[in-house]
């Protein structure tokens, strides 16, 4: 993983400057995050430290984190014996992807006691952990290890500390060029500079806290620079001992994102420099964690729509060849006249009959298929009775697949509001999934009341020109925005015949920096972000009418005008925005 030893060392220097401040508020938003709001010495923000299995991380962050309204009781017992505390120490275990966090508290009774927050950051068993640094024991895990999962160590209440077992590395600050040597003994020197697979590979496996990016890196310099592995290695230990890091992130040519800690000379792609190792993780982790977190709570919902999609597109195209055959009922109607102008001409038991079709001004002659178990009158009976048919089908088909098309336009638009949802947004979804008779409610046992719905938390955009600018992400809230939020002479914006949010600009006292700005929000919040020239529609909120019946987020509307422009992600994330 790209957050090694090296980049775990620069969070924690940088982190010196929160020694000696005071941890303020503990929040547990999720089941593996933890917060620390922490004050003081110059210091105030928020920690995030997280043992998610696949993005342990910890780096101070600026993201709303939504607060639950019962605290875990993990969070309950950090608040107990940390919130109100002091830091007195933040340090790496080695080079090994450890930090720990001392924490001086008094309780209620007013006497001192410390505790020591363990954060271990080792993919899937990563764990977060409270402990009694005088005794070594466990006062809590934020994930249990019982001995039926690991036999080495146990993490539960009550039992003894033991470090993650020890992979027999040598920490590279401490390498000397004799110990190096005696590592690459397994690399013949002739291919030292050549073999970057086999460089990288015995570095991996001699040396803790580097990862596989950085051993490659080492490498490749050697390489690319036609010097001896130790002399590269040496180099970069020694940036790294004094504390010069160079954190950046590369968007590599086959759109892998990578973060470092070292300059990553061997990864071909776009780099961005950062002036902290922080923030460096803040805007790598900012969007792929709320991503992740929903795409793995809505993968079911996602599931179900994609399933309804087809059927209603197969639906479709089933009544597009019923009509296509309804179209023909005129022609079947002519069918059965000439048969019965020409009963002479045949009988029962004939499969065909010759007749002249005096509706052509030519007159050709035309083959007619016939049933040869029916009379000719009863032949004649029957194109009329399928030129009924025909008839009244096609205004029933019609209707249907005007109320296909719309039920696909609906499933679309709940598509689109899950991939810019938000954690807080998947419950709206999912309930109006329920409301609508598509799913059914988990949870709710027979006689209980279902609980009164909140307004939606609706993001708010200011424009540089200082204008809030509204933004609903799925179906209940682009309801709750335009229905209930907006002003009779509020401009309301949406993305032409594609599906997306609706946005409102507050207010008439406002300029076009501000109307394109709330188009370029439109556009990013819609099926067309990846787009350019997007068009987006705007008008006066009292042109948009929600028909009677209509399924939520639809609505009509007129007296638009169009803009077409570019979804730009880096102008919409410079924006300031609250959730209200």
């Amino acid at each position: 993983m790209s957050l090694d030893g090296i980049v775990t060392r620069a969070l924690v220097h940088e982190l010196q400057a929160s020694v000696k401040a005071r941890i303020h508020k503990i929040y547990q938003p999720t089941d593996n995050e933890l917060i620390l709001h922490i004050r003081g010495q110059g210091v105030n923000g928020k920690l995030l430290l997280s043992a998610h299995p696949s993005m342990p991380r910890i780096h101070w962050t600026e993201q709303p984190w939504a607060n639950p309204q019962e605290p875990p009781m993990f969070c309950m017992l950090l608040r107990k014996y940390c919130e109100g505390g002091v830091i007195e120490a933040v340090r790496q275990v080695g080079l090994e992807r450890i930090v720990e966090i001392d924490v001086r508290h008094r309780d209620e009774l007013g006497d001192s006691s410390f505790k020591t927050i363990v954060l271990e950051i080792m993919g899937r068993h990563s764990n977060l952990i409270l402990l009694d640094p005088a005794t070594g024991i466990i006062h809590d895990g934020i994930r249990h290890v019982t001995p039926a999962i690991s036999s080495y160590r146990v993490v539960l209440p009550g039992s003894a500390y033991v470090s993650p077992p020890s992979q027999d590395k040598v920490n590279p600050l401490d390498a000397t060029m004799s110990s190096f040597e005696a590592t690459m003994a397994s690399v013949p020197p002739a291919n030292r500079i050549t073999d970057e697979n086999a460089v990288s590979g015995a570095l991996l496996h001699a040396y803790t806290g580097l990862s596989p990016l950085v051993t490659r890196e080492i490498a490749y310099r050697a390489a690319t620079q036609r010097q001896e592995p130790w002399t590269v290695f040496d180099q970069m230990m020694k940036q790294v001992s004094g504390h010069e890091y160079e954190p950046n992130i590369v968007l590599s040519e086959d759109g892998k994102a990578l973060f470092s800690a070292v300059s990553l000379t061997h990864a071909k792609g776009e780099a961005q420099a950062f002036d902290s190792m922080h923030q460096c993780l803040e805007i790598f982790y900012r969007d792929k964690a709320s991503r992740d977190l929903v795409r793995q709570r809505t993968t079911d919902l996602n599931r179900f729509l994609l399933n309804e999609m087809a059927k209603n597109e197969k639906k479709l195209l089933k009544l597009q060849d019923t009509l296509k055959e309804a179209e023909e009922a005129d022609l079947v109607r002519r069918m059965g006249e000439l048969l019965t102008a020409h009963l002479h001409a045949f009988k029962r038991g004939d499969k065909t009959v010759d007749v002249v079709d005096y509706y052509e001004e030519e007159q050709p002659m035309v083959t007619i298929a016939l049933d040869p178990l029916l009379t000719p009158n009863e032949n004649a009976q029957r194109y009329f009775r399928k030129y009924n048919k025909q008839k009244n089908s096609r205004a029933i088909v019609t209707e249907q697949m005007e109320s296909t098309r719309t039920e696909i336009e609906y499933l679309a638009s709940v598509l689109q509001g899950l991939e810019s949802a938000t954690p807080n947004d998947i419950g709206e979804i999912r309930e109006e999934l329920i409301e609508q008779g598509y799913i059914r409610e988990r949870g709710l046992r027979k006689g209980m009341k279902k609980k009164k719905k909140d307004a939606p938390s609706i993001l708010c955009y200011t424009s540089s020109e200082g204008i809030p600018i509204y933004v609903g992400k799925n179906n209940t809230q682009n309801d709750y925005v335009t229905n209930r939020l907006g002003m009779s002479t509020d401009t309301w914006l949406h993305t032409k015949d594609i599906p997306g949010s609706h946005v409102l600009i507050r207010g008439t006292e406002y300029g076009d920096d501000t109307l394109r700005e709330a188009a370029v929000l439109a556009a990013y919040y819609s099926k067309g972000r990846a787009s350019s020239s997007v068009p987006v529609d705007y008008t006066r909120i009292r042109n948009v009418r929600k028909p009677n019946g209509a399924k939520p987020g639809f609505v009509i509307y007129d007296g638009q005008k169009t803009l077409f422009v570019t979804p730009d992600e880096s102008l919409v994330q410079q924006m300031p925005s609250t959730v209200k």
